[in-house]
């Protein structure tokens, strides 16, 4: 990787740990290809159901991760996971199309897993100084930006995941005053679950968008906290 794609956070102090939720994905791993690449990131451990058996369904999966993680505090914490199509069903196109197992299942892995890292995660984020915690969305998770329709499922579970991360940012305000937690927008970008659906859209590398993702983040302040905004930093309706 090119080196000028290091100490894309320098909000963050130097020596800072990180973790990566999804680390074996198309923008988990090249999220972590960069902060490994940070001269100023001490520490970066990235965590998965396919290399660590982390899995969104089973709490105690996630609970045995976070404690496997030891006392030490984390200043940067991303959740990049997310399933678009399950169990051989594509977004819908339609209302009656909608499938209620199926719709589950996105919630399952869109909305009550990256609820679950939070439960067990977030309570590692440093408390005197400041800390990270961002959680992939979508730009269709914004019922204000909505003017298509489909991808019932996946648009509402989406939305969830939106509401989860900003609630989460008002508790940890109060615990954790110099801490930023946002729902980020990536892109379009080309990995195994968008490149069916990319249609017409502008697509970019995984290297880029987490090098956009990084950037965007360490632009945030502790008072922007339980926002949701794109990878260029600007912020989407809810």
């Amino acid at each position: 990787m090119d080196s000028s794609h290091s100490n894309l956070l320098t909000s963050l102090h130097s020596g800072y740990r990180a973790v990566i939720i999804g680390a074996s994905g198309g923008i988990g791993s090249a999220l972590l290809d960069h902060l490994r690449n940070d001269e100023n990131c001490a520490d970066v451990i990235g965590l998965s159901r396919r290399h660590d058996g982390l899995d969104l369904t089973d709490e105690h999966s996630i609970e045995a991760a976070a404690k496997g993680l030891g006392a030490e505090p984390i200043q940067l914490l991303i959740c990049a996971t997310g399933v678009l199509g399950v169990d051989g069903h594509s977004p819908e196109k339609a209302l009656r199309q909608v499938e209620p197992e199926a719709m589950l299942k996105q919630f399952a892995i869109n909305a009550v897993g990256p609820a679950l890292i939070a439960k067990h995660f977030l309570p590692l984020l440093d408390r005197k100084q400041r800390a990270i915690a961002a959680f992939l969305s979508a730009r269709v998770g914004s019922i204000g930006d909505n003017r298509l329709g489909g991808w019932m499922s996946y648009r509402a579970s989406k939305a969830a995941l939106n509401q989860i991360v900003h609630t989460a940012a008002i508790e940890y305000a109060r615990t954790h005053p110099q801490a930023v937690l946002g729902a980020i927008h990536p892109g379009t970008v080309r990995t195994k679950l968008s490149e069916p659906f990319a249609g017409g859209h502008r697509t970019v590398a995984p290297d880029e968008a987490a090098a956009s993702i990084l950037t965007a983040l360490d632009g945030l302040t502790a008072e922007a906290s339980g926002t949701f905004i794109a990878y260029d930093g600007s912020s989407i309706p809810w």
